[in-house]
């Protein structure tokens, strides 16, 4: 671990402040690898960054009215129009998408098309919300030189949700999951540009390894394109 802390270089990544966030516990995980991720609702240090972190519990709603409140929303969507590295996770993934339909219709980012939905009637009265491990697999696109890059196929993360990812272009699901006999997308992806809906941060050393891979996206592009 020591040799390759050395040889990576260290990238500006904001964790994003927005008041809904399990901010520390993402910012120790980065820590683990050397790096002194900013936690921050500055408009003018999330620009400046190489990457940006969106976490996030809790309701669309209100994610989306507290990045609104911190004038965050128009910063957001111009860093994911540079297609610089950015990760959401659980309710961040979930802002990313079109539109939220929790306790009425909110608008989101738009950053990938979709929107957030309900889990359907579960056949086997599994309960809801999803709360534990759970396995993840390859959809149609392949997992090379992404956040999975270094990880087999089925391994277990942490979920902990009662909406869902529901993108409309399938080109945008990254990984598929069962509850039950139901199958959900639990990854989205766009460029350089991933909403994971489970909690890397809580996922043990298969959630460090999912950050680590991120670390070295950050690093390559800042490799090709600064």
């Amino acid at each position: 671990m020591s040799v390759w802390r050395k040889n990576m270089a260290t990238p500006k990544i904001t964790i994003i402040d927005y008041g809904v966030g399990n901010l520390y516990s993402l910012k120790r995980a980065f820590k683990f690898f050397g790096i002194e991720a900013d936690i921050s609702e500055d408009e003018v240090s999330i620009k400046k960054s190489d990457a940006v972190i969106l976490p996030g519990v809790g309701s669309f709603e209100a994610g989306m009215r507290g990045l609104k409140m911190k004038g965050l929303v128009d910063v957001i969507k111009k860093f994911a129009e540079s297609n610089k590295p950015m990760l959401g996770i659980c309710l961040g993934a979930q802002l990313m998408l079109s539109t939220g339909h929790e306790f009425g219709i909110f608008n989101g980012l738009d950053i990938i098309k979709g929107k957030v939905i309900p889990f359907p009637k579960l056949e086997n009265n599994e309960k809801v919300p999803h709360i534990g491990w759970n396995n993840i697999y390859k959809s149609l696109q392949k997992w090379e030189r992404s956040i999975f890059s270094s990880m087999e196929e089925n391994f277990d993360v942490y979920f902990v949700h009662s909406y869902i990812l529901a993108p409309h272009n399938k080109e945008n699901i990254f990984s598929l999951t069962k509850y039950g006999e139901y199958e959900f997308c639990s990854t989205i992806r766009k460029g350089n540009i991933y909403g994971c809906q489970f909690h890397p941060e809580k996922s043990g050393p298969v959630g460090l390894e999912i950050i680590k891979n991120f670390i070295k996206i950050v690093n390559n592009y800042e490799k090709n394109f600064r």
